[in-house]
């Protein structure tokens, strides 16, 4: 870099230049006066080589150079495009190759966190801040940090002391349109086309996973991950956004997290964990106060998180894979297990986590409770069929740390005691009863015995899985409680050791224990292989001893399960909403 010449800064001016003090600006070796036009230049400004030409559109380049801008305290780095600053733009370093265009403000204060650092809470809407906001936030971390506070700490320690940054805008990015951006850092080959206002945010982004932020979208106090899209209107406050999220038509989000795939539109969220794979696409759908992963959910569906008049303190999980029909309304506190749909305005807070694959059906001040059918469905087949084909993360870069496998020890411990649970309640009760009840849910005799049936075809679903890996006639029988920690299904006993290091001071960084739970993912198969010997145990088998049979059993328990989904899809055609090409090409795809 140099200062310019007495000609050149004649010539600048003659191009409706103007510097407060042309001695504090610095230009690359080839700059040429022709390369500014109507620039007003304060404090120190460093424009770098813009010999070069920039892709606006595919086929269509543009010469790089800077006019009609009024620049303070700023760097402009190679090959870039700077024009038509309405307003102006401080103390902002812009990297290499970008477009920088149609603008008002930008600017950044030296103390200033991009968003980094905000505590919100999630859940807990009236409660302490709970998880920390940071560009290294992963769903496990945010799942540690609800869970075990002191994570907290650690991850507040692991953000930097200074995060000014080199640069506010990354090499490669976009920014056109903008009305608003103040304290924003900006990663490489970022898109912002013609946002309201961004204020107090950090928006990662990659070469090899862009993220886009669209017209008239607003955020604030928020980190956005790379790959993910904020567009068209949506309205971010006090959140983080995910790798490969999708955020648009106008949703709103305040205090809520969403992790790898997630994808909402038209609706609005306050105070929600949405782990990965979280879905809600319908106007009028209010995710509050609830914790959801693998979700899906209805038109108008609805949660309430003031029980009384406590204020809203109260939430709810749905386990990963459930669903809530169009109009369905809980009252939180509830937690509904895995693979679960839940229909209705669902008041007498159902804690039925035990009993997976079930159909939660409110009618009036009732809960029905049907366990277990939804093994058999269409929809569930297809749910653990697609999301390993939907992630749409780079597979060099891919941070929350998901495990797609179905079914998995997480579900199965809930299967045993959902089994365990309905025999009990048929042998403490006369033989003429036809309607039991669970923690305030009403279940049929004839759902009852069958969802014993479903509970014992999921448990033989789950060995024919583990049984194809020889491992396991070489591992020990671990009968151990798993957690699935949004997406990472682990030992509980493997994160209790986590849990204890943390509160030691071993894990010190959150570098360090996202290592610890990568690891403990990577040994997921060892694990299961010695849960499902202890499941083999609990059914009454040894593996050692008759395996033959039990792969006989398991391998019916399969090919039963094949075929009910197969018969569901034809039920599905015989209501003549399904076209006969589209019938067949799903049945070939059942295997």
């Amino acid at each position: 870099m140099r200062e310019l010449t007495v000609n050149e800064i004649a010539q600048l001016e003659e191009r409706g230049c103007w510097a407060e003090d042309w001695s504090d600006i610095m230009v690359d070796e080839a700059f040429v006066p022709s390369q500014m036009e109507n620039v007003l230049l304060y404090g120190h400004v460093e424009i770098g080589g813009l010999s070069g030409s920039v892709e606006l559109e595919e086929g269509f380049r543009r010469r790089c150079c800077v006019r009609n801008a009024t620049l303070r305290n700023v760097t402009i780095g190679d090959d870039c495009l700077v024009e038509n600053v309405r307003g102006y733009i401080s103390n902002t370093q812009i990297g290499d190759r970008c477009y920088v265009a149609n603008v008002g403000v930008i600017t950044n204060q030296e103390d200033c966190t991009f968003g980094c650092g905000t505590e919100i809470s999630v859940l807990n809407e009236g409660g302490d801040g709970n998880i920390v906001i940071f560009e290294g936030l992963t769903a496990q971390l945010a799942w540690l940090m609800v869970n075990f506070p002191k994570t907290k700490e650690l991850a507040k320690s692991s953000i930097p002391n200074s995060l000014l940054p080199t640069p506010h805008i990354g090499s490669g990015s976009r920014i056109v349109g903008v009305k608003e951006m103040n304290n924003v850092k900006i990663g490489e080959g970022c898109e912002v086309q013609g946002s309201c206002k961004l204020n107090n945010c950090t928006i990662m982004s990659t070469d090899d996973a862009g993220t886009l932020i669209g017209s008239d979208v607003i955020i604030e106090d928020s980190v956005v991950a790379s790959g993910a899209s904020v567009i068209d209107g949506a309205k971010v406050y006090s959140c983080f956004v995910g790798e490969s999220v999708h955020i648009g038509k106008g949703f709103s989000a305040e205090a809520s997290v969403f992790f790898a795939n997630s994808y909402m539109d038209n609706g609005e969220s306050c105070a929600a964990f949405c782990g990965p794979f979280a879905t809600s696409h319908h106007k009028s759908t209010l995710l509050i106060g609830g914790a959801f992963s693998f979700y899906n959910a209805g038109s108008g569906t609805n949660q309430s998180n003031h029980a009384y008049k406590m204020g809203p303190i109260h939430w709810g999980t749905l386990d990963r894979g459930s669903k809530t029909a169009s109009g369905s309304h809980i009252l939180w506190p509830a937690h509904i297990g895995s693979f679960s749909m839940v229909m209705g305005k669902v008041q007498n807070h159902p804690q039925v986590q035990k009993l997976p694959f079930s159909y939660v059906i409110a009618e009036g001040r009732d809960t029905w409770l049907v366990p277990g059918i939804n093994i058999r469905t269409v929809g569930t087949w297809r749910d653990v069929n697609k999301w390993p084909k939907r992630d749409a993360r780079p597979l060099d870069s891919r941070n929350d740390i998901i495990n797609f496998a179905f079914p998995n020890p997480y579900i199965i411990q809930s299967v045993l005691e959902g089994k365990s649970i309905l025999e009990d309640l048929q042998k403490k009760t006369p033989e003429n009863t036809e309607v039991y009840t669970y923690h305030g849910c009403k279940i049929k005799r004839t759902a009852l015995l069958k969802g014993i049936q479903y509970y014992d075809l999921v448990l033989k679903l789950f060995l024919y899985r583990c049984f194809q890996n020889n491992t396991a006639e070489t591992t020990e029988a671990d009968g151990s409680r798993w957690v699935d920690m949004m997406g990472m299904l682990a030992p509980k006993s493997e994160l209790e050791r986590v849990v204890r290091d943390i509160l030691s001071g071993a894990i010190s960084t959150a570098d360090e224990l996202k290592e610890i739970l990568r690891q403990i993912h990577q040994d997921y198969q060892r694990s299961e292989q010695a849960y499902a010997n202890f499941v083999m145990q609990n059914c009454g088998g040894n593996l050692f001893i008759d395996r033959d049979h039990w792969m006989r059993e398991a391998e019916e328990a399969h090919a039963l399960w094949l075929k009910m989904v197969k018969d569901d899809a034809e039920r599905e055609y015989q209501m003549g909403d399904v076209e006969p090409d589209q019938l067949r090409d799903f049945l070939d795809t059942i295997k």
